[in-house]
């Protein structure tokens, strides 16, 4: 016994000792180095619609699986804090509808933009968090739909129907960033800092302080914890990737319009998360992935085989549903399931279905 405290001490030490990229996984690593150079053999197109708008909608919905994974609260209202980003960013900033834009600089406007979309967030959250389950899902949804409408109603400030137009990121070291290889970069940066900070936080004493909350409410506040407080400080934090991926969208756009937050791309949103899995950061993202590719591919290959190319939605749908009756965790449900198969002993189990 005291070997085994022995070994599993040096283990412990060795795992410590190690330089911080010696823990980074392998696939980490190759997922990585393929990202960085994709530019060298993809085309502009596949940069800037499949990878940029892959990278966009995935930081959304990662935001969704922060707060359903991490939180157990399902918000659909990350997509109408993700246009009111880019809509403060149109205000604030520089767009072709001059009688309403302010025309300030870019360091000024997107910090102003960010900090809207949080205390929107935080203000969602405050009502959401006096809720449960599939009210939780109703009230956010109501927000949502509301935000749609006056969006779409008024003129003074988000210009009604129309929107803004003109939207364009600012030029930074000379680099105009709405071509493709720019584009991509800077999308994959930003998904990345998104990505490696839910992450962080997933594991730091906020987000396992969360986790509890999620699983026992009761127990957590018996503890000292404020179950509210930390709720709301996840709608905040959520708000932040949802508001700095609805910036990115705008400026891929280079529009923002009441039918970009409408109450279809809330619940895309939705389905993205879903498809991918609400149990690890990386899901929204492969989500995202297979979302993009049925949104650009999908109309051609219907046209292919005499098919209607309005019917689109109809292979996401049924790809929806094939997903969830299969696999409730998403896509790295059933790839935990294969993990799992694989690594089975058929002897050993047989032995025990026997028993």
């Amino acid at each position: 016994m005291a070997l085994a405290e022995t070994n599993s001490t040096s283990r412990t030490h060795n795992a410590q000792d190690r330089v911080w990229f010696e823990r980074i996984p392998a696939s980490y690593w190759v997922v990585g180095i393929v990202l960085l150079i994709m530019p060298a053999f993809a085309s502009d197109f596949a940069l800037y619609q499949v990878f940029g708008w892959t990278f966009i909608l995935g930081m959304i919905s990662l935001s969704l699986m922060f707060l359903g994974g991490y939180g157990g609260m399902v918000s659909l209202v990350q997509m109408s804090i993700a246009g009111l980003a880019g809509y403060m960013v149109a205000i604030f900033g520089d767009s072709a509808i001059t009688d309403i834009s302010m025309g300030w600089p870019w360091y000024v406007a997107i910090p102003l933009a960010l900090i809207v979309a949080m205390l929107f967030g935080t203000i969602v959250g405050s009502l959401a968090v006096r809720t449960e389950g599939i009210y939780t899902i109703m009230i956010t949804l109501a927000v949502a739909a509301a935000f749609f409408y006056f969006t779409r109603q008024n003129y003074v400030v988000f210009n009604g129907f129309s929107g803004f137009n003109g939207v364009l990121p600012p030029d930074l070291f000379g680099v105009d960033w709405r071509q493709s290889k720019p584009f991509y970069y800077l999308t994959l940066f930003w998904a990345a800092v998104a990505y490696f900070s839910v992450l962080y936080i997933s594991r730091a004493p906020f987000g396992l302080a969360l986790q509890g909350v999620r699983d026992n409410p009761r127990r957590m506040a018996a503890l000292g914890y404020s179950v509210n407080a930390h709720r709301i400080a996840a709608y905040a934090f959520a708000a932040l990737i949802a508001g700095t991926g609805g910036i990115l969208l705008t400026w891929q756009s280079a529009q923002i319009s009441p039918g970009t937050a409408g109450i279809g791309p809330a619940i895309d949103i939705l389905v993205i998360a879903v498809i991918g899995g609400m149990s690890r950061p990386i899901g929204p993202f492969i989500g995202a992935f297979i979302y993009v590719l049925l949104k650009t591919f999908a109309i051609d290959v219907l046209l292919s085989v005499g098919l209607s190319g309005e019917r689109f939605q109809l292979l996401i749908g049924l790809g929806f549903l094939a997903i969830v009756f299969f696999s409730p965790d998403g896509l790295l449900g059933l790839w935990d399931r294969w993990q799992d198969y694989r690594k089975r002993d058929p002897l050993l189990d047989r032995g025990e279905d026997m028993r």
